[in-house]
């Protein structure tokens, strides 16, 4: 499994990469293993300032739909226009071409509560 040391990570197996206030997210390697095959992501946060941990989408597996939670609060400004045709790139590239949303962040001091690739790896066993 991929624990990527640049990213920061949540308790519910989002990854996020921060640059300046901008944010990308996605789910884990782990998060992606768990789920199976990745059938649909649909996103309902677009443009909407949202909390962290609020619910921003689900992503559908063959045999189980979960819900997204964003990771810092904020507004969501970019959707992964290349899931919709290719939702299997989140199995195939978790970090990479399987990204789910960008967005601008309104509270920066929230990054603190993330966890780093080694407590991630921890808490997954």
């Amino acid at each position: 499994m991929n624990f990527p040391a640049d990213l920061k990570y949540t308790k519910d197996h989002e990854w996020i990469r921060i640059e300046g206030n901008v944010a990308t997210v996605g789910i884990t390697d782990f998060a992606q293993h768990e789920l199976g095959d990745i059938v649909y992501v649909e996103v309902s946060g677009l443009d909407k300032e949202l909390k962290a941990n609020e619910i921003f989408g689900t992503v559908e597996a063959v045999k189980t739909v979960s819900d997204l939670y964003l990771p810092l609060s904020g507004t969501i400004t970019e959707v992964n226009p290349e899931l919709e045709a290719n939702p299997e790139y989140v199995n195939q590239d978790a970090f990479g071409k399987g990204w789910m949303v960008k967005m601008n962040i309104t509270n920066p001091d929230e990054v603190g509560e993330l966890m780093d690739a080694e407590a991630y790896k921890a808490l997954v066993g």
